[in-house]
């Protein structure tokens, strides 16, 4: 694979769909957990809002690695290590995404065995670690506007 452009077009998508499937999270009763639990829809839309900004933000790592860096990654735990290697994650940042890969999968293939209160938990108070590989990325696009064509 040769290194291109990083496409804006794609950045931007992947960022704003990241953006509303958190708005969405965050639209739901996270604050009353009785209320919550009340109404099954609030979990489905919990576990799909997730499942979806985790999807984005995999995406546009492996987006940034193929076009910027010619690197073509099939895992989402390589995705992490390759974003370490070029530098566009921190070590702690890099371990953090693994982490997320791991429940990506664990959304993806083992749904049956992620339990409503740890979905809950993790909607209420676990958004942050995925708002952190966010600003990793814009920092680092930020910082590198030569590695990024100019079309939308």
């Amino acid at each position: 694979m040769t290194p291109d452009l990083i496409s804006k077009h794609v950045v931007v998508d992947r960022l704003d769909w990241i953006s509303r499937m958190v708005e969405v999270i965050h639209a739901l009763p996270l604050n009353d957990p009785e209320y919550f639990f009340a109404d099954e829809r609030n979990l489905m839309t919990a576990e799909s809002g997730l499942r979806r900004a985790l999807e984005a933000l995999f995406d546009l790592g492996r987006h940034i690695l193929a076009k910027g860096f010619g690197e073509g990654v099939s895992e989402y735990r390589e995705i992490a290590v390759k974003l370490k290697e070029h530098k566009i994650l921190t070590q702690k940042d890099a371990e953090l995404l693994i982490s997320l890969a791991g429940y990506r999968n664990r959304l993806v293939h083992f749904y049956h065995e992620v339990g409503a209160e740890e979905l809950f938990d993790i909607c209420s108070t676990g958004l942050v670690d995925l708002e952190r590989i966010v600003q990793a990325y814009r920092l680092w696009l930020k910082a590198n506007p030569e590695r990024m064509d100019d079309g939308l």
